[in-house]
């Protein structure tokens, strides 16, 4: 019997200067940086996320930014494109802020939506889509009407070396449901109302490289930590081969590899990120597993300082 995610938990990208990636997501975007922590395999390194006021699934893009990190290259077996929602009636005021900023903006549609596409600083590929369902952000900052605030992820598009083999992930271990094909996109939808869209181009594409601008992994939800052995369990039955269960102090975490080339992880929506500080103040501290702890001083050391910050884009 096949397994149904909600939709995605979380996406991990990589990142150059952490000052500039601070200021896209949090200061243009009006995402709340819910929680400033290291990478806990390299301590030297951020590890950042966004989201909405509770950093939760479906709303989180979290980054590894490291200084003079060599360029990424977007392809094959990486999320091609990180798709945010909003309300209806909000892409006019998006357009007219990204070209505020200086944010060459393009206009596309799939499947009869209509996007806004931009790149972020260091050239990942974003877009913005307008639809009813998925409920508000709680968090604005920086002039942007509570009305027009990203609501999270509307989806992903995923870049497949193998697209047969990633759609049949989707579908027979995911559990996600084909509801459209166009000749280019097939576009899937999981049970969810926000991170719940995936389009797959029919046609492979050339495999990407890691570095800055380009996207590590996209993690799907599971419910609780009993759903998360099962997924697990699912995921060896299908023939992959997951990682131990890990736990990441704000969810547990397990990886595999897709065919198409794609890091997959499942996360589970529990504990979340007031674990270890309060809902009002997140993302105010820097925040370490309790065995980092004693090395705090030398760890903030080697990091960069980094704030949140209003900033003024050109009038229109």
């Amino acid at each position: 019997m096949t397994m149904h995610t909600a939709g995605i938990h979380h996406i991990t990208a990589f990142a150059g200067n952490p000052q500039a990636n601070v200021d896209f997501y949090a200061s243009i975007l009006g995402l709340r940086l819910v929680k400033k922590t290291i990478n806990f395999d390299a301590p030297e390194v951020y590890h950042l996320y966004f989201g909405n006021e509770a950093g939760s699934p479906g709303t989180i893009i979290t980054f590894f930014p490291f200084p003079g990190s060599r360029k990424g290259r977007i392809g094959g077996g990486q999320v091609g494109i990180t798709t945010y929602v909003v309300s209806p009636g909000s892409l006019g005021f998006w357009e007219s802020r990204l070209e505020s900023f200086g944010i060459a903006v393009t206009k596309a549609s799939r499947f009869s939506e209509r996007y806004l596409q931009f790149e972020d600083n260091e050239g990942l590929r974003l877009e913005i889509v307008e639809r009813e369902e998925g409920r508000g952000s709680g968090w604005t900052f920086g002039g942007i009407p509570a009305a027009h605030a990203i609501k999270g992820f509307g989806g992903a598009v995923l870049f497949s070396v193998n697209p047969q083999k990633t759609v049949d992930a989707l579908e027979h271990l995911l559990g996600l449901s084909k509801v459209a094909e166009d000749g280019e996109y097939v576009r899937y939808r999981s049970e969810g109302d926000i991170g719940n869209v995936i389009d797959v181009p029919l046609a492979a594409v050339e495999r990407g490289s890691d570095g800055a601008g380009a996207v590590h992994h996209i993690a799907w939800r599971a419910k609780d930590y009993d759903q998360h052995e099962e997924w697990r369990s699912s995921v060896e039955q299908y023939g992959y081969r997951p990682t131990p269960v890990i736990d990441r102090q704000y969810f547990n975490a397990l990886y595999f590899r897709e065919a198409g080339g794609i890091l997959f992880e499942i996360a589970t929506d529990p504990p979340g990120f007031a674990k270890d500080e309060p809902a009002d103040r997140l993302g105010g501290k820097l925040m370490l597993p309790e065995w980092y702890e004693p090395h705090r001083s030398q760890i903030e050391a080697n990091l960069l300082p980094i704030e949140v910050r209003e900033l003024e884009g050109k009038r229109q």
